[in-house]
């Protein structure tokens, strides 16, 4: 591997993971408001490392929430341009107690390095970053045209990114988008996510009496809005898995026979991922469809919390008069999050039970999407990870959403690349969020080798 930038990287690896240490002990948790300063202190905190690598127009972008992070170089005449995007916010750390060591205090051990956002997505925002900062290091240029959009309400839904990229702004015209918050397949083997599944993220609210009751007083009389709330629930879905909202599966456009077969020819071990990656008796779902399909290519609907109620210690003989439960719904192509969310909330409404009132709100979406593998930046990924990880690229899916990929094809026409360097068991959303060093490294020689490749 010649690329004089990938020498760079390779010698300045323990400042790049000094780097990246001072950036997770950064508590940016955009869903809790007390964390706001440190959302934009972590913003600032990129965009400074990005205008003293030679970054140019670096500016926050404000809004509502959480401040987008804007920089770019246009010197490469005649080059494509890349829009390079990943989120700076990170999950809640809960619960603390299961951390072996505290969430925002990174640690390293066994190879990996564990804290909060260290693989989503802040470990590779920075392999992305280091791999601009060794670029513009070693030769003082870049081979194309970058601009990088970076934000800090992922984890939150993205609303602010959603409405900056719909206005279409002339600072995000591009070619094609870098896309760094997906996984590798396993260890070792190099991976492009080439479908990502949508969402609609909802909660249900019923509700019953007036106030709460004394269930000796009132019980057997007034609704219980919890047990309202658990009966509609349970006609959601069956115990097969399978989703009972009518023309919830219309539509939908399956995978190929030749995706499927290469599916099959992955190294995927189904009680390995039962035991070490889920950690269940057993794995549930629609028997007839392979797990990669379930994950990946079929529609889901989970009940994510019920908040409500009286949990505290002891008893208290409470009828509750409201009950909140917040659901989503995973998509897949074919599916469009406004038709479906209009057919799950005229379900809910048709099954709410006698004596109780039922709201039900949407509170985000985010489309499907397939990326064609026939693209010319799909073909220079390939190659570059070819020679950095020395194997062969492997297509898969994600059961996962990335909302801004759809909104880069939508408002902006641009195809995504999504380069992802997480593994499965890191841990994400979870305690004991981990990073494998090794793949930071060979995710910034893959990014730089992405980029000279993407020139050509």
């Amino acid at each position: 591997m010649s690329s004089s930038a990938v020498a760079f990287a390779r010698q300045n690896q323990p400042r790049f993971l000094d780097e990246l240490k001072a950036l997770l002990r950064i508590p940016s948790i955009s869903t809790l408001p007390e964390h706001k300063g440190d959302c934009r202190r972590a913003a600032e905190s990129l965009l400074a490392e990005l205008k003293r690598m030679g970054m140019e127009h670096g500016r926050l972008i404000e809004g509502a929430g959480h401040p987008l992070v804007y920089a770019d170089w246009l010197h490469a005449v005649g080059k494509p341009t890349v829009l390079l995007y990943g989120h700076y916010d990170v999950q809640p750390a809960d619960p603390l107690e299961e951390w072996v060591t505290p969430p925002f205090e990174p640690t390293e051990r066994n190879g990996n390095l564990y804290a909060r956002g260290a693989a989503d997505d802040k470990g590779q925002v920075m392999a992305q970053v280091k791999a601009l900062d060794s670029l513009l290091a070693s030769g003082r240029a870049l081979p194309v045209n970058v601009r990088v959009l970076y934000e800090g309400e992922e984890e939150v839904g993205g609303e602010a990114i959603a409405s900056y990229i719909a206005s279409k702004p002339a600072d995000l015209r591009a070619d094609f988008a870098l896309v760094s918050d997906t996984e590798m397949f396993a260890p070792g083997l190099p991976t492009l996510c080439v479908g990502l599944r949508g969402m609609i993220y909802t909660e249900i609210e019923v509700r019953g009496a007036r106030t709460d009751l004394h269930s000796g007083v009132y019980g057997g009389a007034a609704p219980n809005a919890f047990v309202s709330l658990a009966q509609i629930l349970a006609k959601l879905k069956d115990e097969d898995g399978h989703i009972l909202i009518p023309g919830f599966y219309d539509g939908i456009i399956p995978p190929s026979p030749e995706e499927l077969a290469a599916w099959r020819s992955l190294p995927f071990d189904e009680e390995q991922y039962r035991t070490a990656e889920v950690g269940a008796k057993q794995l549930v779902g629609e028997a007839s469809y392979s797990v990669l399909e379930r994950t990946w290519a079929r529609p889901t609907l989970d009940v994510h919390g019920i908040p409500g109620g009286f949990t505290g210690a002891g008893a208290k003989t409470v009828i509750p008069a409201k009950a909140v439960a917040k659901v989503s719904m995973r998509l897949v192509p074919g599916m469009a999050p406004a038709k479906t969310f209009a057919l799950y909330k005229g379900y809910v409404e048709q099954i709410a039970p006698a004596g109780v009132q039922v709201e039900v709100r949407l509170l985000h979406t985010g489309d499907p999407c397939i990326v064609p593998v026939d693209n010319p930046y799909i073909q220079a990924a390939t190659r570059a990870l070819r020679e950095v990880w020395g194997k062969d690229t492997v297509f898969i899916r994600s059961g996962g959403s990335i909302p801004v990929v759809g909104d880069f094809s939508r408002h902006l026409g641009l195809p995504s690349v999504m380069m992802g360097f997480g593994l499965p068991d890191d841990n994400l959303h979870a305690p004991n969020e981990k990073f494998h060093l090794k793949n930071y490294a060979l995710g910034i020689e893959s990014v730089i080798r992405f980029l000279e490749e993407a020139s050509r």
